[in-house]
């Protein structure tokens, strides 16, 4: 039974910290990376789509997007989606091309940067802190309904708090890392 409630904390723990990668990766630091446009949505015939399934996102250098949609009739579509979104991009129509200059973030706008990176961190910790509430829950269940014993439990619980501590300086490492990607210039 503990080791069950243990492989419950650390698939809930790493899904936690993928999530931050994940919600991290969007987080503009300067640099083109596709994931910027993942957030916006196109009309495609009446269907608000993402960009990635209508057209092909690369990235031919560090300060450059470029978008080609799959049908040549979406390119304007496309274009509006991308200058009506918050990002402040400015694309570029060439024919069926769309190319999207990504400018250089000014220091203000670094520090919101910083501050959004930082928010997404501490909502990874607090869903951290529920699993661990859980788990330890779930460990003093187990000791109260004697399926382990008391020591089993505290060891059990021990182990719990020096997984859930591993993470939570990952997840400090991460957003310090994502900071730093952001404020180089």
């Amino acid at each position: 039974m503990i080791e069950e409630v243990m492989k419950e904390l650390q698939e809930s723990l790493d899904k936690a910290i993928a999530a931050l990668r994940r919600e991290l990766s969007k987080v503009r630091t300067g640099r083109a990376h596709p994931s910027i446009l993942d957030r916006i949505r196109v009309d495609y015939y009446g269907v608000p789509t993402p960009i990635s399934q209508m057209a092909t996102v690369a990235v031919p250098d560090a300060r450059m997007l470029t978008v080609r949609p799959w049908e040549r009739t979406q390119v304007k579509a496309v274009e509006k989606a991308i200058r009506e979104s918050d990002l402040g991009l400015n694309p570029q129509v060439d024919a069926e091309l769309i190319r999207i200059p990504i400018p250089a973030l000014t220091e203000e706008r670094r520090k919101e940067m910083v501050k959004l990176t930082k928010r997404h961190g501490e909502e990874s910790k607090v869903a951290i802190r529920k699993h661990r509430r859980d788990a330890l829950s779930m460990l003093a269940d187990l000791a109260k309904e004697g399926e382990v014993s008391e020591d089993q439990a505290e060891r059990a619980r021990k182990k719990a708090e020096d997984l859930i501590a591993d993470k939570t300086k990952e997840v400090d490492r991460i957003v310090a890392e994502r900071e730093g990607d952001i404020m180089a210039v």
